[in-house]
């Protein structure tokens, strides 16, 4: 079992400048790292076209992108351990920059794929920034510099909507990946001249078969979630990766408990503090796709239902950007909440404020401004809680494996974004009404969807309840 003996302080080898600085540019590259998730929203329903195949086909340009940031957080996380987060960072923002030009310079589906991917694997920039961030800033200064980090994951998504909605309407495609490939050479030059060299790297072997092991399960399982609605949830091929990802999974938990250096140490996520904080993400990660999934579909539904909103794609991002400014605000507010109430209440506070928000949306949808106002409320409760959730897990790993604690946990919330996706399209989809040949969601399966979002926001604050009060810290 990994021991929790304090580590040494780690040895800073290049120039330290400004602690705000360092935070800057990290919350800019994982900004950066996030927007690239969402950034082909606009185009989604032209994606065949514009790269001359089918619609099912097209698809895998979203999903690919999603799977692959889930699977590189955990692996990221642990690499940063290994070999130093500076480096991986480094990494990180390369692969984001190959990825950019890459999908800058395809016109066909296999090369944009491949791009898309290199895109999600820069995803590990976000929690092994968060890691670093406790070794390099101030105390008084690292609870919201993790705080606004962990934010950006929200931030990302709900900025880039309209930014790209802009972008698409007055420019080419292909600006988007361009805009992206600027942005990300940007953060790889300031990681590498801002942010602070340290000697942080733990002995030890990087566990490939664990990394193959879990990269292989997790694809299967979040595939089939993600095409469970295309596919048809009774299909062999959505039922079958179902079953092989668990199986895949259980056998990489009893190998990983057997090896010595284990990519993952399954004992140390056991703990009752990380295992409730990690599954208490699950049930906030869903809470923040469902609002980003069902306010925009609500928001562009004709005016002739006798419910939508009749707004277009661009005035549809408008709406939903002061949520992404109100997640980021919020980072101060929530850093300050974690010093005086601790991260356990903080985590409460921030799913009950994301519930608050379903509940305002359940009954209040008949103008674009009460949308918005649900919206910033919501975006407020991802905002404190997804402050809170690094903060629990640090206090609870050793220091050693603090990369690999905060990428399982960015891990858990991909996972409860790609659940709630799959049920909010279910939903979506089981109650319609037929207006000019289409096929649109009724009232009820908006306020349906509302009435879920709440029910695991809520959820949220019970399993945050539950986590023990912190004892003693497990390193620094």
């Amino acid at each position: 079992m990994t021991s929790t003996t304090p580590a040494p302080a780690p040895a800073v080898t290049g120039r330290i400048g400004s602690p705000l600085l360092t935070v800057a540019v990290l919350c800019f590259g994982g900004l950066v790292a996030a927007l690239t998730q969402t950034m082909v929203i606009p185009i989604q329903g032209e994606l065949g076209l514009l790269l001359h195949t089918s619609e099912a086909n097209a698809s895998w340009v979203v999903t690919a992108t999603l799977v692959a940031g889930a699977v590189a957080m955990p692996i990221s996380g642990r690499l940063g351990d290994l070999f130093g987060k500076q480096r991986v960072l480094m990494v990180s923002a390369v692969l984001l920059v190959l990825g950019s030009l890459v999908c800058a310079l395809s016109s066909s589906l296999v090369p944009m794929l491949a791009g898309r991917v290199l895109q999600g694997f820069a995803m590990g920039f976000i929690p092994v920034g968060i890691a670093l961030m406790r070794e390099v800033v101030p105390p008084q200064y690292a609870a919201t510099g993790m705080a606004a980090m962990s934010a950006t994951l929200g931030v990302g998504g709900a900025i880039g909507l309209p930014l790209s909605a802009w972008i698409v309407q007055d420019f080419s495609w292909h600006t988007l990946f361009w805009v992206s490939t600027v942005l990300a050479a940007l953060v790889a030059a300031a990681v590498v001249l801002l942010v602070p060299h340290v000697r942080d790297a733990v002995p030890g072997r990087f566990d490939v078969v664990g990394a193959v092991g879990l990269a292989a399960g997790l694809v299967a399982l979040l595939v089939a979630v993600s095409k469970g609605n295309e596919w048809g949830w009774a299909h062999g091929r959505t039922i079958g990766l179902l079953v092989a990802g668990v199986l895949v999974l259980l056998a990489w938990g009893s190998y990983e408990l057997r090896v010595e250096d284990p990519l993952c140490d399954l004992r140390v996520t056991a703990r009752r503090p990380v295992l409730l904080t990690n599954v208490a993400a699950i049930a906030i990660g869903f809470g923040m796709m469902a609002q980003a999934i069902v306010v925009p579909r609500l928001l562009q539904s004709p005016e002739a239902t006798g419910y939508g909103l009749g707004q277009s794609l661009l005035e549809t991002g408008l709406w939903m950007a002061p949520g992404g400014l109100v997640m980021m605000a919020f980072s101060p507010v929530s850093g300050r909440l974690i010093g005086l109430l601790g991260a356990r209440r903080t985590l409460m506070i921030g799913a009950g404020v994301l519930g608050l928000g379903y509940v305002f949306a359940i009954f209040l949808t008949d103008a674009p401004w009460q949308l918005l106002v649900s919206n910033c409320i919501t975006s407020a409760g991802i905002g404190i809680g997804y402050a809170a959730m690094p903060t629990l897990i640090l206090e609870s790993v050793p220091l050693t494996e603090a990369g690999s604690g905060v990428g399982i946990n960015g891990l858990m919330r991909s996972i409860g974004t790609s659940v709630s996706s799959a049920v909010m399209a279910a939903i979506l989809t089981s109650a319609t009404i037929n207006l000019g040949g289409h096929e649109i969601p009724d009232a009820d399966a908006f306020r349906i969807c509302f009435v879920v979002g709440a029910a695991a926001a809520f959820l949220g604050v019970v399993l945050a309840a539950l986590v023990p009060r912190r004892q003693s810290a497990a390193a620094g």
